[in-house]
């Protein structure tokens, strides 16, 4: 047999492998890259449409606030399983100064608002619109739901891929208020955004 076809079969079944090896670990339910290169720099400075369309949003209002950054859309379990702890948190966390903002990413306006109907919309959650994926491509956002924390410096401090809960919620808040650092977040479910 030829050499040629030999080490053009053999760098073709490598190559099949390696791709096989990177999906399965990092398109998993339970991703290892949980960590972001973010953590520890300037939260990016954005603006984007209200979900409603009444007004446009710009982080620059946030000066000085502790701010939770959650990615969410109306297709996502995740979303939907951690929704009740962010409302709750958002009520719980606002006399602290501590501003949420739910970004729709890669969701239709109208879906998205009768989502939030459907399963009740925080009066303390600012939701916007991330028309052209701008916002999400900045914070790197691989799969949904991701939460991004910022301290009063305008540093993210903290992220959680998956669906966060009530208790992480409450820790990694008090530990910004209190200036401590905040721990790893384990990684939960994700939905891949495509």
């Amino acid at each position: 047999m030829n050499r040629r076809i030999v080490y053009g079969v053999g760098f073709g079944l490598l190559t099949i492998g390696i791709l096989v090896v990177s999906f399965t670990t990092r398109f998993g339910t339970n991703p290892e890259a949980t960590t972001s290169p973010l953590i520890g720099t300037s939260a990016p400075e954005w603006s984007a449409p209200t979900i409603d369309g009444d007004a446009v949003f710009d982080t620059a209002t946030l000066d000085g606030d502790i701010v939770v950054v959650n990615f969410w859309a109306s297709w996502c379990t995740g979303c939907r399983v951690e929704h009740d702890a962010l409302v709750s948190a958002a009520e719980a966390f606002a006399p602290f100064d501590v501003q949420f903002v739910g970004v729709l990413y890669q969701d239709n306006p109208e879906r998205g608002g009768a989502w939030l109907e459907e399963v009740g919309r925080s009066p303390e959650t600012i939701y916007v619109v991330d028309d052209d994926s701008r916002v999400g491509l900045d914070y790197g956002v691989f799969g949904l739901p991701e939460t991004f924390f910022v301290d009063r410096a305008g540093t993210i401090v903290a992220k959680k891929t998956g669906a966060i809960s009530a208790e992480e919620l409450s820790a990694v808040l008090n530990q910004i208020i209190l200036g401590e650092t905040v721990g790893r977040l384990d990684p939960g479910e994700i939905s891949p955004v495509g």
